[in-house]
């Protein structure tokens, strides 16, 4: 055996990829808003038991580096890479002589949860691989070599129990460089004490919500489990792809939304388009969509993380990064804390607020790597094949059949279906330009010869000096049906809603020795707009714009349908005023009238699941 699991396309690291275009606006942005600053005002990081404070020292500095990590090398900014480090170097210093790595006494190790072991040494790996400092490689070594002693005597429980397979991702970063009999060890040992997805979605009982907390419903775990199987199936033997396409498709039929996420305020909560999906899950699954691609090279998982970091990932963070919510949802007529009893299934009622923290804080830290991992796995590489695999603006540099190669692709894709590359080379050589052609595509055309959607056009020829490849993609709105005869608007990879205008109320304050002050404070937000609606027929013209300052802008998002809706007797929910009923009472047209509707991504308040009237 000589992977933990297998690989059809390996990633590049930050050293070969560079995001351009709106992509890298939009990491840009993010190192301007509340992630660039968490090390500077939120003492869970600031102040972290990892760098020798008295705050929180678990999972929120290791989810936070997992992300800023590779941001700073993706942007190649030195202050971030400085402050980066900075971290860096005061968790290796702290490791202990044994390899323990975690912040706590030795009287405490029993009862640390090893979760963030698994974590930690993720983010490692991360920056090893974007820095090339070898004591990454050493301190993931000895921090897992003890975790295995440590395995021995003290059986995973709760979360690290629940997310065992995140330690094989770095366990197979050093097996890879440097296979040892124990890695092997862990792995099984792994695997054994940990949650038993198979089994539980075998035996699965979770197709309606439960209304309790339990880690099995957990949205989080689930999303992260997506590639359990995937990611031990070199040492199980199994097909790596059969596991987690059964496991979605249990959880969509039962708990997915209209617009590809599944839905959990925390743990499961079925398919109503005003229950909530927290960040924290959308952050994990594009990430497993990633891993499953690149260990399966199935295309549909990037068809998925597309449609999320598109439309889910936008929609749940204001459009400056500065605020975000816990938990989104689709029908979203206020962003505000909910009458008691609240609808949500577990979450408390300031959960689709607008901030710092709102609810909890794991997400604060966490949403950070959604969008610099989605922006490392842009290129992809197998043998001497390159591959375009998540289609947005960037370039890869890389060293094929012993050329120098450069492929830059340019594009405003997601919101247009225009895609140019261009392909140079330092002296000719063979090799294979491959594509990802969406599957939400209506039709394609690579360098002037139709393609098929949703699967890889593949161009192979000896290039020489400089070549360009054009991609078309055409788009057509369609319908996506839901429960109670709703259905949501689709063209390609966007999903549209009725934009509803809001009046934002900043809050400033403090809780638990926390302040929140602008620019990271709290907002309430109210509607000031209709937003009873349906749709009236199936005609929509397309308005496009230029790209402005903020790719998911609020106020000029970079294209629009305009529809003809009806207005139709929709009341808000019964004891929440700030929710709307799952479904309009009557759905008889009582007014027509022209609305632009506007990708999900770029709005805050809205209504996309909506009754065909």
């Amino acid at each position: 055996m000589k992977t933990l699991y297998p690989v059809t396309y390996h990633p590049f690291t930050s050293n070969e990829i560079r995001p351009s275009g709106w992509l890298r606006r939009q990491l840009r942005i993010q190192a301007e808003g509340l992630g660039g600053h968490l090390d500077q005002m939120w003492p869970d990081v600031s102040q972290s038991a990892w760098i020798g404070g008295d705050k929180e020292g678990w999972e929120r500095v290791p989810y936070w580096l997992d992300g800023f990590v590779p941001l700073a090398w993706l942007l190649d900014d030195a202050d971030l890479k400085a402050r980066a480090q900075r971290y860096i170097d005061a968790i290796l210093s702290a490791q202990q002589s044994d390899g323990w790595i975690c912040p706590c006494t030795d009287e405490e190790r029993a009862t640390y949860d090893v979760w963030a072991v698994f974590l930690i040494c993720k983010a490692l790996m991360v920056y090893g691989e974007c820095s090339c400092d070898a004591r990454a490689w050493d301190a993931v070594y000895r921090a897992l070599r003890q975790l295995k002693d440590h395995l021995r005597d003290h059986t995973l429980f709760n979360w690290g129990q629940s997310r065992w397979f995140e330690c094989l991702i770095p366990l197979a970063w050093l097996y890879e460089k440097q296979p040892e009999d124990w890695m092997l060890d862990l792995a099984v040992r792994l695997r054994t004490q940990g949650l038993d997805y198979e089994t539980l979605f075998a035996c699965w009982r979770d197709q309606a919500p439960r209304h309790e907390w339990t880690q099995q419903t957990h949205i989080v775990n689930l999303m992260m489990a997506l590639k359990a199987e995937a990611v031990f199936s070199g040492v199980s033997g199994k097909d790596p792809d059969a596991f987690a396409q059964r496991m979605l498709a249990q959880l969509t039929a039962a708990h997915g939304s209209a617009v590809g996420h599944i839905q959990g305020d925390e743990c499961l909560a079925g398919r109503s388009p005003i229950q909530g999906t927290e960040l924290c899950a959308v952050a994990e699954e594009m990430y497993s969509c990633e891993m499953l691609f690149a260990i399966t090279g199935n295309p549909q998982w990037l068809d998925r993380c597309e449609t999320l970091a598109f439309n889910s990932l936008p929609a749940t963070l204001s459009a400056d990064m500065w605020t975000h919510q816990y938990l989104q949802l689709e029908n979203q007529i206020a962003c505000t804390a909910q009458e008691d009893p609240v609808v949500y299934t577990t979450n408390g009622p300031e959960s689709n607020r607008f901030g710092l923290e709102p609810n909890y804080g794991c997400c604060t830290a966490n949403f950070n790597q959604a969008w610099p991992k989605l922006a490392l796995s842009a290129f992809m590489h197998a043998q001497d094949e390159i591959l375009s695999a998540v289609l947005v603006p960037s370039q890869v540099e890389a060293t094929v059949g012993g050329a120098a190669v450069r492929i830059a692709l340019e594009t405003d894709y997601p919101f247009k279906g225009a895609l140019c590359y261009t392909v140079s080379c330092a002296q000719p050589v063979e090799f294979t330009l491959a594509v990802r052609i969406p599957g939400f595509a209506q039709a394609a055309t690579l360098d002037g010869k139709p393609v098929v959607p949703g699967e890889i056009a593949r161009i192979r020829r000896v290039w020489s000096g400089e070549t360009s490849v054009s991609l078309t993609l055409e788009f057509a709105p369609s319908f996506v049906a839901g429960p109670d005869d709703l259905y949501a608007l689709r063209r390609g990879p966007l999903f549209f809603s009725v934009p509803i205008r809001g009046q934002k109320t900043k809050l400033e304050y403090v809780r638990g020795g926390v302040e929140r002050k602008f620019p990271y404070c709290d907002y309430d937000e109210l509607p000031e707009s209709e937003w009873r609606y349906g749709f009236h027929d199936e005609d929509f013209t397309v308005v496009e714009r230029e790209i402005g300052d903020y790719p998911f802008s609020r106020e000029q998002p970079p294209i629009a349908l305009r529809a003809r809706m009806a207005r139709v007797s929709w009341d808000t929910l019964e004891g929440q005023p700030h929710v709307c009923a799952p479904a309009p009472k009557d759905r008889t047209p009582l007014a027509e009238e022209d609305v632009l509707l506007q990708p999900y991504g770029c709005t805050t308040l809205r209504m996309t699941r909506l009754p065909r009237v």
